[in-house]
């Protein structure tokens, strides 16, 4: 793709509306250094130098969104709690709309904290509990996403695994959705077992793919026999437009009905962090194609993308200008 064709896109992208649907989460790293090992136990003592927090899970893919169009909105589950307030706070700082979201006095928010210490990772620790949406949450939900469809371009269900995401709730927007002829796209999680069918674009990465196909996991490269056979018994079961499967170090293969798989090798120079680079890929590539990029572009696009986000430490986003950098340069 030429940078004059980036553009076009990128400049579509700028009026896009989507909306993020699945479980949000905060996420917290504290930042340190490891000078000595603890008297108490065989363990590092970190010296904490700072902390940061970010829009995690599902908010995380909503932040990605935000770096490239102003119009974003989250769904789902927010606790009344120090980590809801948090969590609300800083999308409101990023003017991504929480409007739609549930918020439960008794439901605890999600907070995933990653000690750093020299830039690597040295524990993290989750606060959760898995806790999906009753009826009238449900109800609720579907309702208020129903009432912004003729507003918005595309969707994204984030699934973490966390509850949010009942078949119920899913059924209930897809149908609408399809109706109406919106992007449609899914990060699936196989610990919830929903019938992603009908959709514009599923993207699991290589374990969660093997496992939906019901093949067991085989490591190889991209030309594996056994990854096409993978991507074709998907597109039969989700009867969806595109199966993206990521594939890590290797970078992506892109499935579509009636064409040979396509494999996007990784542009990526560095890797210091994969935390949130599935997050970057499904963002982009859901917001190329409601800007009209093939599905071709779109992956080239979300390849890009997510090689700059694990070049850094954290939860981390790209922007215009480090995509199209990305592009010049590789």
């Amino acid at each position: 793709m030429n940078s004059k064709r980036l553009r076009q896109i990128l400049d579509r992208a700028s009026q896009r509306r989507l909306l993020v649907i699945g479980d949000l989460m905060l996420d917290e790293f504290v930042w340190g250094k490891v000078g000595r090992i603890s008297p108490e136990a065989p363990v590092p003592v970190v010296e904490v130098s700072g902390e940061s927090f970010y829009p995690g899970g599902a908010a995380n893919v909503a932040r990605n969104l935000r770096e490239f169009t102003a119009s974003v909105g989250v769904v789902g589950m927010i606790g009344r709690d120090r980590g809801g307030d948090q969590l609300r706070q800083l999308l409101a700082d990023q003017r991504i709309d929480t409007s739609a979201c549930s918020v439960a006095a008794d439901f605890p928010t999600i907070v995933k904290t990653r000690i750093i210490a020299r830039q690597q990772q040295v524990v993290r620790v989750d606060r959760e509990r898995i806790l999906a949406p009753n009826e009238k949450q449900i109800e609720s939900v579907v309702a208020c996403v129903k009432k912004m469809l003729p507003e918005i371009d595309g969707i994204i269900f984030e699934d973490y695994g966390k509850g949010f995401l009942a078949e119920k709730l899913v059924s209930g927007i897809v149908a609408p959705a399809r109706a109406r002829k919106k992007i449609i796209a899914a990060d699936p999680n196989p610990r919830n077992n929903i019938p992603w069918r009908g959709l514009s674009v599923v993207k699991p990465n290589r374990g969660e793919a093997f496992h939906a196909a019901g093949i067991p996991l085989q490591e190889s490269d991209a030309d594996d026999k056994a990854l096409k056979e993978v991507g074709a018994v998907l597109l039969q079961k989700w009867r969806a437009e595109l199966i993206l499967i990521t594939l890590g170090e290797e970078g992506m293969m892109l499935f579509q009905r009636n064409q040979k798989p396509h494999h996007v090798p990784t542009k990526a120079r560095q890797v210091f962090d994969v935390s949130g680079a599935g997050d970057t890929a499904i963002a982009l590539f859901t917001l190329a194609l409601c800007s009209g990029a093939t599905p071709l572009e779109a992956a080239e696009i979300a390849n890009h993308a997510s090689a700059v986000v694990v070049g850094k430490l954290g939860t981390a986003t790209v922007s215009p200008d480090e995509l199209r950098n990305s592009f010049e340069n590789g």
